[in-house]
């Protein structure tokens, strides 16, 4: 039986994933300079980073498993609560102790955004979950654009104001949510997928892809981390100027994800597309230490988000390929899980080699793309790729 929903429970959905990526969005360039105010170093940044990771990385599966036995809505509704809690108790923060509180309080309550992934599944048919999926993914590059460029210049009248307004964000998402989310009628459980995820694994294809993710991940993870301490230490930027390159940057981004990149597929394949965007970042990331100003430094800082725009879309298109119907969400759950992993070890490695030598994460950056074109490059053509072209 196809499953049922009503006109407006996609928008509503779609209305709040993008207003807690926009609070989630506002903290990122504004968090290395609160925790730089109270004496952090690139390591303590590293762990307000890996602290979120390892939370969310241990609470999500353990929100989604309770969201298939008492429901989606009272889960997300629990969720956005504490997100709520979790940037007010940043917000008011007086000291490193009080910010690694927050973190790990943000990181128990992290998972909005996959009990809505689950959510549209149990909403949408098999044959149109993709298309909603990728809505996903633009609820993404429109919430981080709208929320790195609030928060940047707010950060401006104190670094608890982003926050404060990004939890203002996030209790009016509760209070939307309570009004116009129903329940689904049905749910997908997840627990066979949990089952066969290690099976997954098996597949040398979807392993090797998993491993691919995971160093790219992780070689992203080193920007992300210290880029802000980078600009403050060699140019003397703030906050309101780091998070307008991050803007920048993401508009870049979502630019070619949300147009170029279906044309560059269907012409190109995935595969290629894959290897050009990594070997471009690995190249940008080795570049990126050297310029001596700002303008020189936005071309490896494009070449980055023009290489991530086309790899990250062509690994997930390759990824999914190797799915069947059956095991679509193991699949993909066990890809997203490298990615997490490397997001829980990453900052930590560039928070300490910032610390001895600021130039060596963008070079540990460029050595870990290097090992995923490795990983990559023995890899076939996705099958419906090669189908197509037949």
């Amino acid at each position: 039986m196809p499953p049922v929903r009503s006109k407006t429970t996609l928008p509503v959905l779609f209305s709040i994933i993008v207003i807690d990526l926009i609070g989630f969005a506002i903290i990122i360039p504004v968090l290395p300079f609160y925790a730089d105010a109270y004496g952090a170093d690139g390591l303590v940044l590293g762990l307000l980073f890996t602290c979120h990771a390892a939370m969310q990385a241990v609470f999500a599966p353990r929100w989604g498993r309770l969201a298939d036995r008492i429901g989606r809505r009272p889960v997300m509704l629990v969720t956005i609560a504490g997100t709520c809690i979790s940037l007010l108790i940043l917000g008011f923060a007086d000291s490193l102790a009080m910010l690694f509180i927050a973190r790990i309080f943000s990181g128990i309550f992290a998972a909005n955004i996959s009990v809505a992934t689950a959510y549209i599944a149990d909403v949408t048919e098999e044959e149109e979950r993709t298309r909603w999926m990728g809505m996903v993914g633009a609820c993404f590059g429109v919430g981080f654009i709208l929320g790195a460029g609030i928060g940047g210049p707010l950060a401006l009248y104190g670094f608890g104001v982003p926050m404060f307004v990004a939890a203002g964000l996030a209790a009016a998402n509760l209070v939307h949510a309570f009004f116009v989310l129903k329940e689904p009628a049905t749910h997908q459980s997840t627990a066979e997928e949990r089952q066969v995820s290690v099976r997954a694994l098996a597949n040398p294809t979807v392993r090797n892809l998993c491993l691919t993710y995971f160093f790219f991940t992780f070689a992203v993870t080193q920007l992300e981390v210290i880029f802000a301490f980078f600009m403050k230490d060699t140019f003397g930027y703030d906050v309101a100027q780091v998070a307008w390159i991050l803007v920048g940057m993401a508009v870049l981004m979502a630019v070619i994800q949300g147009g170029a990149i279906r044309r560059l597929v269907e012409r190109y394949g995935e595969k290629p597309l894959m290897l050009f965007g990594v070997s471009l970042m690995a190249a940008s990331f080795f570049a990126m230490p050297w310029p001596a100003t700002v303008g020189l430094l936005l071309i490896p800082l494009a070449g980055t988000a023009v290489g991530r725009a086309l790899s990250q879309p062509s690994l997930m298109g390759m990824v999914s390929f190797e799915a069947t119907a059956a095991n679509r969400g193991a699949v993909m759950g066990t890809f997203q899980s490298s990615a997490s992993l490397a997001r829980v070890v990453g900052p930590l490695a560039a928070g300490a080699l910032y610390d001895w030598q600021h130039r060596a994460p963008f070079w540990l950056a460029a050595a870990l793309l290097v090992i995923a074109l490795g990983t990559a490059i023995s890899l076939q053509a996705p099958r419906a790729a090669v189908s197509a072209a037949e």
